[in-house]
């Protein structure tokens, strides 16, 4: 590989004014909530149910969601120095500990859980595009160098994209005559997950209106969401290989993908125990 010699220059969306200071990361979070929660009261109440309970779910999701992002990356990947870091939050350890929250409020309130799985579906998706652009705003989650059209370089990422941490940080061999301080152009893998994410949203949208039983649809996002990972994982900039040169994401992805096609097959379809979407009358107006 050759470096690049024009490559985009990211710089990092981050401001501070005195001691209060505010990231594109933390802009991101809140709108992927504020959006996941208009996306699940939206579908909720065209299916004919009071949508007011969702802002319960979407704090449940906040909490349980943060703190399961936080403690995969400081318990299974090993980095306890960064408990009180504002970086470090995995997807996977966040999806997990905010469905897990989400379940439990949904239980305490009765809403009925296969109903909330499938409105939460498509939410999830569109709170995930929206998220990814944060990862985009500080320059964090970037790819393996790469020198092909559009390829970024992050001299002030999380972290920057330097030969030297490369090299540290992710065990990639830099290229040839590149110093430690020469900041490299890499893959721009927090976009093509917005790009993803987005079009597991439209997917999931346009087949809202399924003939399954409730809660089909999020088998469904979880066979997409793995797969989505799967691939992206390929591009990223890691160093946790696991299994057969697969990195821990990529094996939890392929667990996902599995659980979603048992999940479907479950659900297919309408019976005992299992309505349809539109089984219920739709509350009046």
């Amino acid at each position: 590989m050759t470096l690049l010699p024009h490559p985009i220059i990211h710089h990092s969306f981050a401001y501070t004014f005195g001691w209060f200071s505010f990231t594109g990361f933390g802009i991101a979070i809140l709108l992927c909530f504020l959006v996941g929660q208009v996306v699940a009261q939206s579908e909720l109440q065209r299916r004919g149910y009071d949508p007011a309970p969702v802002s319960d779910m979407i704090f449940a999701a906040v909490v349980g969601g943060l703190l399961g992002a936080k403690l995969y990356y400081v318990v299974v990947l090993g980095h306890s120095d960064a408990i009180f870091e504002r970086g470090g939050f995995v997807f996977w350890g966040g999806l997990v500990g905010g469905t897990l929250a989400v379940m439990a409020v949904v239980v305490r309130k009765r809403l009925g859980l296969m109903r909330m799985f499938d409105v939460s579906a498509p939410a999830c998706a569109a709170a995930y595009a929206v998220g990814r652009t944060g990862c985009w705003a500080v320059g964090d989650d970037y790819g393996r160098p790469w020198n092909g059209f559009l390829a970024v370089a992050f001299p002030n990422g999380a972290p920057p994209s330097t030969a030297g941490i490369m090299a540290r940080e992710f065990g990639i061999v830099p290229p040839a005559g590149a110093a430690v301080n020469t900041v490299l152009s890499v893959y721009p893998t927090q976009l093509y997950e917005v790009i993803l994410g987005l079009a597991m949203f439209g997917v999931l949208w346009r087949i809202r209106d399924h003939k399954h039983a409730e809660g089909w649809l999020f088998g469904v996002y979880c066979v997409l969401a793995g797969l989505e990972r799967f691939v992206i994982e390929f591009f990223r900039a890691k160093d946790d290989r696991l299994l057969a040169g697969l990195t821990y994401a990529q094996v939890i992805a392929l667990g996902f993908v599995a659980f979603g096609v048992v999940w479907m097959t479950f659900t297919s379809r309408i019976g005992a125990g299992k309505p349809g979407i539109h089984s219920q009358p739709a509350a009046a107006a």
